[in-house]
């Protein structure tokens, strides 16, 4: 079993348009938190979230949200897991 951090942002494009940045894999879960509380001072959202499984069988738990900042929805959130 493997665990992964990953930390998402999000920013406003030219068009008034909310987009994901490229994510930021990190190494633990502390450096996840560190980095989304710096990040969302400058973004207008942050997630970050781990994903625990097994990458050689592709069998993977549900994505655990560890932070969140920004006007998200549940269909914005919900979007998130699922593309997680």
């Amino acid at each position: 079993m493997k665990t992964y951090y990953v930390v998402q942002t999000y920013s406003v494009n030219a068009k008034r348009k909310i987009e994901a940045d490229t994510p930021r894999q990190v190494s633990t879960e502390s450096e996840a938190l560190r980095l989304s509380g710096r990040l969302s001072e400058t973004k207008f959202g942050v997630v970050a979230f781990s994903r625990t499984g097994d990458p050689e069988s592709g069998d993977w738990e549900d994505a655990k949200i560890l932070f969140q900042f920004g006007d998200f929805t549940q269909e914005d959130a919900d979007a998130i897991r699922a593309a997680a």
